[in-house]
C-alpha cells in the first residue's frame, strides 16, 4: 500500500496519476499548503524540503521497512522501477524516458511555476517577470511540441516522461499558453486529457490557478515566505 501525501499541485498530481495509471493501491494523505502542513515535523521526516509531494511504501518491493520518497520525480521513477512499468529496461530506451523526465523537473515545472505564481499569486503585476516566464514557457512549449512531431508519446512508448509531463500543461492558460499555436502538443494533450486513469486522477480535484480573492498575508507568508530557518 502506497500513502501518497497530497495537494492538487502539478507535482502533486503527477505521482497520483501513474499510481491510477498502474492500479497500485493507494491512499491519500492531504497536506493543506495554506495551513502549513508541510512544516509539520512528521512531514518534514519524510520530505525535508517541505515540499509535496512525498510517499510511504509501506510494502516494498523484497519485503522490510517502509520506504519513503520525497520529490516527484524521484517518486516517479522509483515506483516504475517497483512495478517494472511505465521506464523501458533497454539502456538506450531508459536513457531517453530519463532524458525527458530531468527535462519535466529542471525545466518546464520551475518555469511554468513561476509565471503561474507572477500571473495568479503575485500581490502586483510585474510585467518584466510576467514577460520572462511566460517567453522561456513558450520556448518550452515549442521544444515539446516538436519532439511529438510524429510520435504518440513523448519517449517511445508511454511512460513516466508523459505522466511527469502532462500535469505542467493543464495550466497553460493560466501560463499563457495557447495549445493552438503548438499542434503536437496539442494533440498529445487531449490524448493524454481522456485516458482513464487521468479522468480518474483529476476527478473533483481542485484548479489551483483558479482565479481567486487575494491571499492572507498569512496565507502569503506560509506559502511564499519561509528562508531558511522554518518559522512554522
Amino acid at each position: 500500500m502506497i500513502e501518497l501525501y497530497f495537494a492538487a499541485t502539478p507535482n502533486g498530481l503527477k505521482p497520483r496519476l501513474l499510481l491510477e495509471e498502474a492500479g497500485l493501491p493507494y491512499f491519500v494523505t492531504p497536506v493543506i499548503l495554506s495551513e502549513g502542513e508541510q512544516f509539520r515535523a512528521e512531514f518534514l521526516a519524510i520530505s525535508p524540503n517541505n515540499k509535496i509531494p512525498a510517499i510511504i511504501d509501506h510494502a516494498p518491493a523484497g519485503g522490510g521497512a517502509p520506504v519513503t520518497v520525497f520529490e516527484s520525480g524521484a517518486i516517479l521513477l522509483y515506483l516504475a522501477e517497483k512495478i517494472g512499468r511505465f521506464i523501458p529496461k533497454r539502456t538506450a530506451d531508459r536513457v531517453e524516458v530519463l532524458e525527458w523526465l530531468f527535462w519535466q523537473v529542471s525545466g518546464l515545472g520551475p518555469m511554468a511555476g513561476q509565471i503561474g505564481h507572477f500571473n495568479v499569486y503575485a500581490p502586483e503585476k510585474v510585467p518584466y517577470a510576467i514577460d520572462r516566464y511566460t517567453r522561456e514557457v513558450a520556448r518550452l512549449y515549442g521544444v515539446l511540441d516538436r519532439r511529438l512531431d510524429g510520435r504518440e508519446f513523448i519517449a517511445g512508448e508511454f511512460s513516466i516522461a508523459d505522466i511527469a509531463t502532462y500535469p505542467w500543461i493543464v495550466p497553460h492558460e493560466a501560463h499563457g499558453q495557447d495549445l493552438e499555436d503548438f499542434p503536437h502538443l496539442a494533440r498529445w494533450f487531449y490524448a493524454m486529457s481522456r485516458r482513464p486513469a487521468t479522468l480518474r486522477t483529476y476527478r473533483g480535484v481542485e484548479n489551483v490557478y483558479a482565479p481567486r480573492a487575494p491571499l492572507t498575508g498569512q496565507a502569503r507568508q506560509v506559502l511564499f515566505g519561509q528562508g531558511s530557518e522554518l518559522d512554522a
